[in-house]
């Protein structure tokens, strides 16, 4: 592993700004893969690739010595670094995943482009709409070239199969809303996220100017680092954890564009720990295609669950852990019920990720997807801090 010591000390020269693009791939090739940001969620989907056949991991990037340590017992064999360009100057690596703090996926995804690499980017994909632009406009350069993934991985599902079969049967009707939650709990003492303090998190350990990334300049702070997920600076909160991923469900086969307007309430009302990201929220999102979505989210209750219900005048598709279609009697009263029967495949996403690669077609869940997702739950944040609705300007692409 390159040692604090040798990264400050190191001439970066060679690095990702001036790499030419990854070769192409036959149909059989191994594909060799790198991951900048091996923490929980990280090393989840590097398990999940190493799994897949014909692959090789062959390098970890972090700014904490501990993830690097960790992520070795993936792979004992894949370099490890500090500084994540290095890992995208070698140019023997086809693909990259991305899975850092939200705040930094705009630097690593422009990057990783620039270096020519295949990329899995963890969601939500951007942080803010700016970041989403830049991000928009690197993915324009390898178009085509080169295979772009975001996380959303119920794409993949089979429950995806048959929410598009059920929505091309023309059983639903008009479809006018998509009621949507998704609620938790957890012990007394235990908050939701609330992750450790471990007495190596120090600035010899951390690359602390490396994870504050754009982010407002601050002193070293351990519980902000790894309890990131709790502050603004770093996070959109469970707009960008959760919700996103039962938005891009629905945005892919629906095809939904962004948001009109925006309006989101809520608070820190349980976890009194410092979080600045609500615990309980609910967001209500007009979008032009006169379809209205809402989503209730909170940490204090799991009792609800998770579930959407697509809501149209001649059915209702249900989802949670399973997928069923039921007719509304009043227009469709000879018609049953429908129960999805598709199975996930182990490893879909990740696995179609890679078929991608080799094959040139385009991933299950496009840039497009992610894009469009990004900018709703930015929408959903700005509403919450601000207080008040957010509207969409889609000529200018700006929140206003």
């Amino acid at each position: 592993m390159d040692s604090r010591r040798s990264f400050i000390g190191s001439v970066a020269t060679g690095l990702a700004g001036s790499l030419a693009p990854s070769q192409v791939l036959g149909a059989n090739d191994r594909i060799r893969l790198g991951i900048i940001g091996p923490g929980d969620r990280g090393k989840q989907i590097a398990r999940e690739a190493i799994a897949c056949p014909n692959t090789e991991f062959v390098a970890f990037a972090d700014i904490y010595t501990r993830r690097l340590e960790d992520a070795k017992q993936l792979a004992p064999n894949a370099k490890t670094y500090l500084d994540y360009r290095y890992l995208l100057d070698d140019k023997s690596i086809d693909a990259v995943l991305i899975a850092t703090p939200q705040h930094l996926h705009a630097e690593h995804f422009c990057a990783a482009a620039e270096a020519g690499k295949h990329i899995y980017q963890e969601k939500t994909m951007a942080f803010t709409v700016e970041h989403a632009k830049r991000m928009r406009a690197a993915y324009k350069k390898i178009g085509g070239k080169r295979a772009v993934q975001i996380g959303h991985q119920s794409i993949s599902s089979g429950q995806m199969t048959d929410a598009v079969n059920m929505l091309a049967a023309g059983k639903m009707g008009k479809i006018t809303m998509i009621e949507s939650h998704m609620f938790r709990n957890s012990a007394h003492g235990k908050p939701q996220w609330s992750r450790p303090v471990f007495p190596d998190m120090t600035t010899e350990n951390i690359l602390w100017k490396s994870f504050l990334g754009e982010a407002p300049s601050r002193e070293f702070d351990a519980n902000r680092y790894v309890n990131w997920r709790f502050f603004w600076d770093y996070s959109g909160g469970n707009f960008y954890e959760n919700m996103c991923h039962q938005l891009a469900f629905w945005y892919k086969p629906l095809k939904l564009e962004i948001p009109r307007k925006v309006t989101t309430t809520g608070g820190v009302y349980l976890w009194k720990d410092g979080r600045e990201v609500p615990d309980t929220m609910n967001v209500s999102m007009e979008h032009p295609e006169e379809l209205l979505v809402t989503w209730a989210s909170g940490f204090g209750n799991s009792y609800l669950g998770a579930e959407e219900h697509i809501l149209g005048d001649e059915g209702t598709i249900h989802k949670n852990q399973q997928i069923r279609y039921r007719p509304q009697k009043e227009n469709r009263p000879k018609d049953a019920e429908v129960l999805g029967e598709t199975r996930s495949a182990p490893r879909a996403h990740m696995q179609n990720f890679l078929d991608c690669v080799r094959s040139g077609a385009e991933p299950n869940c496009s840039f497009e997807i992610g894009f469009r997702v990004s900018v709703a739950c930015r929408m959903a944040v700005e509403s919450y801090r601000q207080q008040r609705a957010i509207k969409w300007d889609a000529g200018r692409e700006e929140i206003v």
